[in-house]
C-alpha cells in the first residue's frame, strides 16, 4: 500500500509544480505610467474602456521584432473595431527614447513605444525577449496571454506565410469568453531583454 500512496503523492506534488510554473508565466500586470516615443504620458488607467490590451515587446536593432512587425499591424488592424488596443514598449536599457523614435521613424512604427523606464513592466511580466506579445484584461490587470503572433519567424528562418496564429487565435478565444491553453503556445522568437536586478 505505501507504493500507490508514494506514487500519489509524488503525482500530487507535480500537478502543484506545473500549476505553480502555469501561474508564473502568466503573471499580473502592473499600473504604469510611461511615455512613449512622441512624449505622450501613457497609464494602464487609461486603457480600462477597453477590453482588451495587447502589448508587444520592441527592441532597437532587432531584426525579428522588425519582421514581426508587418504581422503585429495586420492583427491591430483586423481587430480595429473591436475595442482593443495595440501598444508596445521598450525595455531595453540601452535603448534611449531618441534612439527609440529614430527606429519608428525609420521603420514606420505607428504605435506608440512605451519606455520601459527601471524595467518595471519586464520584470513584473517576466519577459525574456522582443516580438513577444501580451494579452491583458486591463481592467482585473490580468495576463490572459503571453507568446508569439505566429509561427512565421525563427532564428534564422522565415516561412512565406503562417500555418499558426495564436495571438489571432487567443484574442477570439478570450472575446468568446475562453481562457487560452497555453500549453499550446510555444517560446516567442526574439532578442534576449537584459533584465537588470534593481
Amino acid at each position: 500500500m505505501k507504493f500507490p500512496v508514494r506514487l500519489f503523492t509524488a503525482a500530487a506534488c507535480l500537478l502543484v509544480t506545473v500549476n505553480a510554473v502555469a501561474d508564473e508565466w502568466l503573471r499580473s500586470i502592473p499600473d504604469f505610467t510611461l511615455t512613449d516615443q512622441f512624449g505622450k504620458t501613457h497609464s494602464l488607467e487609461q486603457y480600462k474602456q477597453d477590453e482588451l490590451l495587447v502589448l508587444y515587446v520592441q527592441g532597437v536593432g532587432c531584426p525579428i521584432a522588425r519582421i514581426a512587425l508587418p504581422n503585429y499591424r495586420a492583427v491591430r488592424d483586423e481587430y480595429a473595431a473591436k475595442n482593443i488596443d495595440f501598444i508596445m514598449f521598450n525595455a531595453n536599457i540601452q535603448d534611449s527614447p531618441q534612439r527609440i523614435a529614430k527606429e519608428a521613424d525609420e521603420f514606420g512604427i505607428d504605435f506608440p513605444i512605451l519606455k520601459d523606464e527601471g524595467q518595471m513592466l519586464a520584470k513584473a511580466l517576466g519577459v525574456e525577449r522582443t516580438a513577444e506579445v501580451f494579452i491583458v484584461n486591463p481592467k482585473t490587470q490580468e495576463v490572459l496571454f503571453r507568446g508569439p503572433i505566429n509561427d512565421q519567424l525563427g532564428y534564422e528562418t522565415q516561412r512565406n506565410n503562417a500555418s499558426q496564429h495564436y495571438l489571432k487565435d487567443a484574442l477570439d478565444t478570450v472575446l468568446a469568453g475562453g481562457v487560452v491553453n497555453m500549453d499550446d503556445i510555444p517560446d516567442s522568437k526574439g532578442c534576449l531583454v537584459a533584465i537588470f536586478d534593481s
